[in-house]
């Protein structure tokens, strides 16, 4: 899907559909009144018979209206003036832009940000660009009949008066973002049979081939041996599937200046290994290399936007499955740091393969480094499906990250990583235990990763309860991608 900015009067616009708002009363937006006008008050009759509330989120299509270049008027309700919070704006482009699928519309003009003060504008038109590409999406396309691809293909972003320059930038920016998103949503939804740890390597060198800037390197189980990475390759054992760690180093700005390290957790299928997990929606487990389709959906939205800095991006990847090979509750392991694991359950895993690669993360003499993984069910309790749990060694990274989520509504919540909770990860015989028991489940999960940082700026984030859907409306979100991307936008500006 495309998007542009343009100026010019609703009336005049030779569009497949224009779309203009109505406040709670009958109130008409700037763009709806310019309209009203031309079209002999149309649409005010159409208010006063009661066609039209302004009930937030509520929507009336009308065609070929007199006077009227455009060939379909959408009115959309705005709820009542001034009250509209971020909730229901995104519930207001949520219903407009089903009815426009529902449409033949190949494109269409939105008037609904010319109200807002620049701040507002921005952050509008970023949440329609995530929420039209959203609804264009397609995740059939391993049907023997997949559906139609969307007919709407161009959304332009219209205005009365000329808009600020900047919007055009962040429209720009946003929809590169939105791409990095269906990418990670596509990797997400594909089943354990093809993406595995060797199909998400393939994807990553796919990814340097399209972007010059982009080098990608791929380890094998043999590499890791060498580099003693021996809790990530316990994870891999109990299957028949090749480990890989798989680096992509973006260049984006001079070489001397330290890049920001993205680590995703790739677990391509998460079985709970000998810890076996309930059958019931073990087929979401599929899910659990979401933190790794994050890193490369991020490294593609940045690549697309020429960036100007340097981020790496480090996907550990394997399998977690039962064998008479696989690694079991008690056995000890030595992680690439030289710290002794004690594994209490399998299924407690995406730690074992993030503390290795936070450990060879710091071969690259990183500023920062952030971690993404599907980690812990106790963050899904805690936040639920709104927030990603936050932990950082770091307080202004913290602020940082909050912020970045804050602009894009891709919300994370920060949580304490005090070192009250550390003795929960004692074992009698080795330096720590991978559980710390199920109260703070989540907390201590990050206190284990935070042992092997202390060497840089970090910061964690949980989105177990985030990276994809499930239900009736099953499917990969795409989140963290636009947090993590207007981190990097931030950071760059800076």
């Amino acid at each position: 899907m495309e998007f542009s900015i343009k100026q010019g009067n609703p009336e005049k616009l030779k569009s497949a559909c224009v779309v203009v708002g109505v406040h709670e009363g009958g109130k008409l937006s700037k763009a709806a009144q310019a309209l009203d006008k031309a079209c002999k008050h149309t649409l005010s009759d159409l208010i006063a018979q009661g066609d039209m509330s302004g009930k937030s989120a509520s929507t009336l299509l009308l065609h070929k209206l007199p006077g009227i270049d455009a060939e379909r008027v959408l009115l959309v309700g705005l709820g009542k003036a001034g009250e509209q919070g971020a909730k229901s704006r995104i519930e207001i482009l949520q219903a407009l832009f089903k009815a426009l699928h529902g449409t033949p519309a190949k494109e269409a003009s939105l008037y609904l940000a010319e109200e807002a003060n620049d701040n507002d504008a921005g952050w509008l038109l970023r949440q329609a660009v995530f929420i039209a590409s959203g609804q264009a999406f397609r995740s059939d396309s391993l049907k023997s009949k997949p559906a139609e691809t969307a007919k709407l293909k161009h959304i332009t972003f219209a205005f009365l008066d000329k808009p600020q320059a900047s919007l055009k930038e962040g429209v720009a920016r946003s929809a590169a973002a939105a791409r990095g998103m269906a990418l990670a949503k596509a990797l997400g939804n594909l089943p354990g049979n093809i993406c595995t740890p060797s199909y998400l390597a393939a994807q990553a060198l796919a990814l340097a081939k399209a972007h010059k800037k982009i080098k990608t390197t791929v380890l094998d189980e043999n590499d890791m041996r060498k580099l003693g990475m021996g809790a990530l390759l316990a994870v891999t054992r109990g299957s028949e599937q090749p480990a890989k760690l798989i680096t992509l180093e973006y260049s984006g700005a001079d070489k001397k200046q330290k890049p920001v390290v993205l680590v995703g957790k790739g677990i391509t299928f998460d079985s709970g290994g000998i810890s076996l997990k309930p059958g019931a929606e073990m087929d979401e487990m599929k899910y659990d290399m979401c933190g790794a389709a994050s890193v490369l959906g991020t490294l593609q939205a940045i690549a697309e936007i020429g960036l100007k800095l340097n981020v790496v991006g480090v996907i550990p990847s394997a399998e977690n499955l039962p064998s008479g090979s696989a690694s079991k509750p008690g056995d000890i392991v030595t992680s690439m740091s030289g710290q002794t694991v004690e594994i209490l359950n399998t299924d407690a895993e995406g730690r074992l393969v993030l503390c290795d690669a936070l450990t060879y993360a710091a071969k690259f003499k990183p500023d920062t480094v952030i971690d993404l993984a599907t980690l812990t069910g106790a963050c899904v309790i805690a936040l639920g499906h709104v927030a990603s749990g936050l932990f950082s060694n770091d307080d202004k990274l913290a602020a940082d990250l909050l912020a970045a989520g804050a602009e894009t509504h891709d919300r994370a919540w920060q949580l304490p990583l005090w070192d009250d909770y550390q003795p929960l990860l004692d074992s009698n015989f080795a330096d720590m235990q991978n559980i710390g028991g199920r109260a703070g489940g989540s907390i201590t999960a990050a206190c284990f990763l935070s042992r092997f940082t202390k060497d840089y700026r970090w910061a964690h984030l949980d989105i177990a309860g985030t990276a994809w859907f499930s239900g009736k409306e099953k499917g990969g979100t795409g989140r963290p991608v636009p947090l993590l991307t207007q981190y990097l936008i931030n950071r760059a500006t800076k």
